[in-house]
């Protein structure tokens, strides 16, 4: 049986790999933007409307301006950390991945050939702890038989795929 050796190497991303990375970047700034504008939104709406709530249940005490207020910073505070997380955890280290304009390209044993005639798609089952399957050209797949070495390409920070060879 083959013994797996750990290889890899950095290298610098293409102009097509640095222009898909900025293309997701800018994808998912855009998303986090709409999900900071819902949230915003509904940090003032829903004390707003847990009021009125309050007020059609009978409750006598009326608008109490504290309360709002008390409930928006909650709110707010807990719609700033969820946002703050979820761009350190995806789209900061995108913004890395092309700042620092490299790719890692690990060497992995294929494990196993699948087709799957489905959606007539061919893949590889490897040994990568990234990528555990990819899918490839019949070309490939005929090419490539069951222990041989392919090398993966993945971005450092975001383990964006980027390919095979």
């Amino acid at each position: 049986m083959n013994d797996l050796h750990l290889i890899q190497y950095n290298t610098t991303l293409s102009k097509d790999e640095l222009a898909f990375l900025k293309q997701k970047e800018k994808k998912d700034r855009k998303q986090l933007y709409l999900v900071a504008n819902v949230l915003m939104v509904f940090c003032f709406a829903c004390p707003f409307a847990g009021s009125w709530i309050l007020a059609l249940d009978g409750e006598t005490t009326e608008f109490s301006l504290t309360n709002y207020f008390i409930g928006v910073i909650f709110l707010l505070l807990l719609s700033t950390f969820a946002l703050y997380w979820t761009y350190k955890k995806y789209l900061y280290k995108v913004q890395q991945d092309i700042h620092h304009a490299s790719k890692i390209i690990k060497a992995a044993i294929i494990t196993r050939k699948q087709y799957m005639p489905e959606n007539n798609k061919y893949y590889f089952y490897l040994t990568n702890a990234i990528k555990l399957s990819i899918e490839v050209t019949d070309q490939d797949y005929r090419k490539w038989e069951v222990g041989e070495e392919i090398q993966i390409e993945t971005t450092p920070y975001s383990k964006q795929y980027l390919g095979y060879h």
